[in-house]
């Protein structure tokens, strides 16, 4: 037998002992993996393990948000306060302002808004100004709103506002400068949004004081009016319900 031979048999059975170690250490890892498993998550297999914890975030990004749904409280009392009050109207009415926001932010453009207060209206342009600024875009594409409720009432001192909460769908992207830091073109995100609806009796009165109050007088004769959504004034006689249903708008969207 040459010396060539015996080397190519000592090489193969070099070979075959390291296969065999490393298969020994591999069966070794295998029973501790499959035993650290069965003691900690009560199965041996620990890849079932690590997609059931995978699982949630994958199904969170296609199953909509709940909603805080409180229509069925807060309708009776705002419709005692305002009998004039269409809920359908104004749930179409925060719905499109949902979206002509979102649209607005994405194209850079405040002027997609569809209605809102003079103050709301300048938060929007402040804040696309500081993206254009800084180079960032927020993209909003295949917008969806799930749901959309009442969530909360509030009646102050010269003030009174409905917020309305939506379950919004859309595929998101945050981009800096072009670079995606945030989400990606298929990324899709389940998220909430509040939405503000202020009742506003005299809207240039209030535009002039900052859009932060209410003026509960008549636009005709500026007497006080003694209750809200008033069919008519008690001093001249003016007629207010048609007045009543202009005097919604729109004071903020903030993601809740």
């Amino acid at each position: 037998m040459t010396a060539g031979i015996i080397g190519l048999i000592v090489l193969l059975i070099l070979i075959l002992a390291v296969m065999g170690i490393v298969y020994c250490a591999y069966r070794t890892i295998r029973r501790k993996v499959r035993a650290f498993s069965l003691k900690a998550f009560r199965t041996p297999d620990l890849a079932s393990v690590i997609h059931t914890l995978q699982a949630p975030d994958q199904e969170s990004d296609n199953t909509p948000k709940s909603v805080s749904a409180a229509t069925s409280i807060f309708l009776p009392q705002i419709m005692k306060d305002f009998p004039d009050f269409h809920f359908d109207e104004m749930k179409r009415r925060a719905e499109n302002v949902l979206l002509s926001y979102l649209r607005a932010i994405d194209e850079l453009d405040a002027s997609r808004l569809t209605e809102g207060t003079e103050e709301f209206r300048e938060k929007l342009n402040m804040k696309i100004e500081m993206l254009k600024e800084s180079g960032k875009r927020e993209s909003y594409r295949d917008i969806l709103i799930h749901k959309t409720e009442i969530t909360v009432y509030r009646k102050n001192k010269g003030r009174c506002s409905v917020m309305f909460q939506s379950a919004v769908q859309y595929h998101y992207q945050e981009l800096d400068n072009g670079r995606i830091i945030d989400g990606g073109n298929g990324v899709l995100r389940q998220s909430r949004y509040n939405i503000e609806l202020l009742y506003i009796q005299d809207r240039e009165l209030i535009e002039k004081s900052g859009g932060t109050g209410m003026a509960m007088v008549c636009p005709n004769c500026g007497a006080p009016l003694p209750e809200r959504g008033a069919a008519k004034c008690a001093y001249c006689d003016s007629l207010l319900m048609e007045f009543n249903i202009r005097t919604w708008n729109f004071s903020s969207v903030d993601q809740a």
